[in-house]
């Protein structure tokens, strides 16, 4: 069955860097498109990045660009998110996602937490 699981979140201060990870099984990862999304407390969730499986092109949500980057390595069945710069208004669950055969895939979510 498809799998995701998160991890790398924590605790970071303000300006800090985090990457998260997120293992993927049960599916042909290189073939699909992935996302990351996050859940801040009270909000509701929101689309923070994705990244092609054919070229690896990548979009990103207006608020973290220039300082989050996605990548994937199809090798590992693995999508990352490279945090940096990261803010209190960063703070939240954040959870990666693919869409096979007309269903939602989700992780379980990691979180990060900004403060200082």
């Amino acid at each position: 069955q498809v799998q995701l699981v998160e991890s790398g979140g924590g605790l970071v201060q303000p300006g800090g860097s985090l990457r998260l990870s997120c293992a993927a099984s049960g599916f042909t990862f290189s073939l699909m498109t992935m996302r990351w999304y996050r859940q801040a407390p009270g909000a509701e969730r929101e689309w923070v990045a994705l990244i092609r499986s054919d070229c690896g092109s990548t979009n990103y949500a207006d608020s973290v660009k220039g300082r989050f980057t996605i990548s994937r390595d199809n090798a590992k069945n693995t999508l990352y998110l490279q945090m940096n710069d990261l803010k209190r208004e960063d703070t939240a669950v954040y959870y990666c996602r693919t869409f096979i055969a007309s269903t939602v895939y989700w992780g379980q979510g990691t979180q990060v937490t900004v403060s200082s």
